[in-house]
Parts: C-alpha cells; structure tokens; sequence
C-alpha cells in the first residue's frame, strides 16, 4: 500500500506540479513516510538535484536523531554546504527521544551545523510519545537560543495547539528562541486562534510559514485554510512570502 498517492519519484515531476499549483518558492525535503531510514536518506540527492534545477526550490537535508544512523548522519551533514541548501529536518517517528544518552550526540552535532551553516531545523510533532510537544519543546529550551527550529504541525494535534497558542509558542519568542512553525494537519480552530492570538499579543507575525506537506497533506486544502485565518492583509503577506524569503533566501 502507498497511501502517499501524491508522491513525486523526479525533479521534472515535482517541477510540474509548482506550475500547477501556482507557487513561486518551495522548501523540498526527503519523504520519510517508510521505516526504511536508508531509502530517505537517499533521497538527499534527489532534493539536491531539485534545488539546482529551479531556482524556486530549497533543499532541506533529512537526518536521524538515532546512534544507529549515525554514518548515514555524516554523510548527509557533509551536504549541508550544498548551493540550495537551507534546512535540515528530523523526526523521532521512526526512533529514538530527546532525552536518549544515544541521541544527544547526533542532536548536538545536527544543531551544530545548523548554527554553523545557518540552517533551520525541522522537528516533527505530533501526539503522545517522543515526538509530544512536550518532549520536542526540549529541543527549543536546549538549542533555541542559537539555532532557528521549525516546529512542523504546530504541535501535531489539539493537545499541542493548546500549548503552544495557549502561550508556550509566545513565551518562547519572548525569551529569544529562534522558533518558527506551520499549521499544516493543524485541527480546525488552531489557525484562527493563532492568527487571533498573533494580532492580541502583537507578535509572532515573522515566525509562521504556510505548508502544504505534500504527499501527507493537501496543498488546495491547507492554503484555502490558512487564507482564510489570516486574511489578506500583513499577517497573510508574512505567513506566505515574507517569512519564506527572510528564512530562505
């Protein structure tokens, strides 16, 4: 079964569907969706590949916070120089925690070349376990100071949104922390309460993206959404070009 029906396999196919869509930038990183951790890292390349064919697109490294990959690590963290390059993503989906003894040196060496290459760093979240908001704010406590993190889904669920619109998010870009997110897979009341939030507190305008997160997501579906919360005015001008540029670019 590949539920991911929407997943490209060339450049010139990911190409077309820009066209389509009508978008003018793109930040592209590996499909992870299989436990099949060597195949995702093999498709470095291919985001490498696309960023050097169109120059709408950034390129975003796939690393693994387990010991275990830690040689797969090496070799990708030697791209992170790459023209085109602009983030590196990991994710506890496929093992490993934030806490791990194992983990932290391949945590600490990612974020390091974060900070090195100034590159952001892409966090999966989602309910429960080692990807909870909860055990992936840690990451923001230890390494936000110095380096940006993007934490994807905003949360991952409506637990996480709480948190996070509730005020963690706020308090973090209080305190300093290079945090950014999305609301891609965001459930329904989270976009309008962020927005609503952001306009209340007078903050947070430069920390949120939009983000299809195609194949898993649904590009019509997610911009249509995210429109609608922010309307047509700054805020909507940050969260769809401005805040992609003065990351990317």
């Amino acid at each position: 079964m590949h539920p991911d029906v929407s997943a490209r396999a060339t450049v010139a196919q990911l190409i077309a569907d820009l066209d389509r869509e009508g978008t003018e930038r793109a930040l592209v990183i590996p499909n992870y969706g299989v436990p099949e951790v060597a195949r995702t890292f093999a498709f470095n390349e291919l985001v490498l590949e696309a960023a050097a064919r169109d120059d709408r697109i950034r390129a975003g490294i796939f690393v693994s916070p387990r010991p275990r990959d830690a040689e797969l690590n090496a070799r990708a963290l030697a791209l992170a120089g790459e023209p085109g390059v602009r983030a590196l993503k990991t994710t506890f989906l496929l093992g490993g925690s934030v806490d791990d003894a194992g983990c932290l040196a391949q945590l600490d060496l990612l974020f390091a070349t974060a900070v090195e290459r100034d590159l952001i760093v892409h966090v999966h979240t989602s309910p429960g376990a080692a990807s909870d908001i909860d055990q992936v704010g840690k990451l923001v406590d230890r390494f936000g100071d110095r380096a940006k993190i993007h934490l994807v889904h905003f949360g991952g669920g409506t637990s996480g949104h709480i948190k996070l619109a509730g005020g963690r998010f706020f308090d973090w870009i209080a305190a300093g922390k290079r945090v950014y997110t999305d609301l891609s897979w965001a459930v329904g009341f989270a976009p309008r309460w962020l927005a609503a939030e952001m306009d209340r507190r007078g903050v947070g305008h430069d920390r949120l993206l939009f983000a299809s997160d195609e194949p898993w997501g649904d590009h019509p579906g997610e911009y249509a959404r995210l429109a609608a919360a922010v309307g047509d005015g700054e805020l909507a001008r940050h969260v769809f070009t401005a805040n992609f540029a003065a990351l990317y670019d």
